[in-house]
């Protein structure tokens, strides 16, 4: 039985009230919630006396073991070695840093490849940098009907001169599940680096970067219950030799020297915490066993939650979800909009109203919100459930549409 009481006494966010109602958080995707261990971690190390790297006093010292623990709790999250996990301000920070290194070497021969139905960090970040180098740019098409990758003319779009395939694991509007099995077949092939957006694969589903066999995998504490961190995950044999721009007296030897500057020292603190509460949630004789587990349990309960959710939407005429067939694996992550609604006022209502927490936009999924067609009423709005959501407050979302749709809408079409 999942344990979600005990869970949800665990983020003391939880307990918020407004408008005399108790808030329910469903915006997720936009970021989680942070657990009360994490924070605890970071008050304990400002409390304590921080300090910076390399000194030769305790709270140097400790500084730099808080970081050798959290690439540890990286590499058992995602799969990987620690000396393979490099920390910055955010993922988009990490990948701009990342492609003006890579493209150093891109040429006017040359191509990348990207796609359309990705967040723009995993398309702007690679796209300006071979903009910078005249480097061809080339896009995976999105299928507007099903709201999945057209792979059709894989083989044409990534070629012998490809230098760069960038993909994200799973979409943060619509929740498709990305299957990157061909693309990184293909890119194999013609000797291609790939990169993965797993900020929103990350919170949902167990990852294991050397199964899915990536080169860059980028993800951020933010949205699986921690600070606000963007994490960059880089196998060993690329990570060396990346040419990364940095102050001549920085270390030149990885992962340090992708982390420009002073990190965020408390936020790093905090990481082994995020990692072992999810570890927390499963059985296993070691973390990364307990990880795999603790995932299982997670997908089962989001996805009861979504599936629920799914289903009384698409009884509801006056609603269009975007979603993939029921074949195609997704996030518990779900995008509509309301015949004739503008989602933000839907949005700010619906906080106002009921105090839930749902967002509008089109969440830097731009591309995909041009092909659709959704800007003129603001976007999608979008719901996502996280392992402290309830079924509660799954129906009390639903009885809100509802009762919306039947006051609101009806009521301006008998008019």
């Amino acid at each position: 039985m999942f344990p979600i009481e005990e869970i949800r006494q665990q983020f003391p966010a939880l307990s918020r009230h407004y408008n005399g109602k108790q808030v329910v958080y469903l915006d997720g995707p936009g970021g989680s919630q942070v657990v009360e261990s994490v924070i605890d971690a970071m008050v304990s190390y400002m409390s304590k006396g921080g300090a910076n790297l390399h000194g030769e006093f305790p709270t140097s010292k400790e500084t730099e073991m808080h970081f050798e623990n959290a690439r540890k709790a990286i590499a058992d999250l995602v799969g990987a070695k620690p000396n393979e996990v490099a920390f910055g301000q955010n993922s988009t920070s990490l990948m701009f840093s990342i492609s003006r290194s890579l493209s150093k070497t891109w040429t006017s021969q040359d191509n990348i490849v990207v796609t359309e139905i990705d967040h723009r960090a995993n398309v702007d970040s690679w796209s300006t940098a071979a903009q910078d180098s005249d480097t061809e740019i080339r896009y995976i098409p999105v299928n507007t009907e099903t709201l999945t990758l057209d792979l059709s003319q894989l083989h044409q779009l990534i070629d012998e001169n490809t230098k760069l395939v960038a993909v994200s694991l799973a979409s943060n509007v619509i929740g498709t599940i990305v299957d990157v099995t061909a693309i990184v077949k293909r890119a194999r092939e013609v000797g291609a680096l790939i990169a993965v957006d797993a900020v929103h694969a990350v919170p949902h589903f167990f990852i294991d970067r050397d199964q899915i066999d990536v080169d860059i995998l980028l993800c951020s504490a933010y949205k699986f219950f921690g600070p606000h961190i963007g994490i960059a995950v880089i196998k060993e044999d690329v990570f060396k030799h990346i040419p990364v721009y940095k102050v001549k007296p920085a270390p030149s030897y990885f992962p340090d020297k992708l982390e420009t500057g002073t990190q965020n020292h408390e936020a790093i603190s905090s990481i082994e915490a995020v990692v072992n509460f999810i570890a927390s949630l499963g059985i296993g004789s070691n973390r990364r066993e307990r990880i795999h587990n603790a995932f299982q349990i997670i997908e089962e309960h989001e996805n009861n939650l979504a599936c629920k959710f799914r289903h009384e939407l698409a009884s509801i005429p006056e609603v269009t979800l975007y979603q993939a067939p029921d074949h195609v694996t997704k996030t518990p992550t779900i995008a509509f909009t309301i015949n004739g609604v503008k989602s933000n006022d839907f949005c700010k209502w619906f906080a106002e109203k009921h105090a839930i927490f749902i967002a509008s936009g089109d969440f830097y999924a731009s591309t995909l919100a041009d092909k659709l067609g959704i800007n003129e009423t603001g976007g999608w709005i979008r719901a996502g459930f996280a392992p402290y959501n309830t079924e509660n407050e799954t129906d009390r979302l639903i009885q809100a549409i509802k009762n919306y749709v039947a006051s609101n809408i009806k009521k301006e079409i008998k008019s």
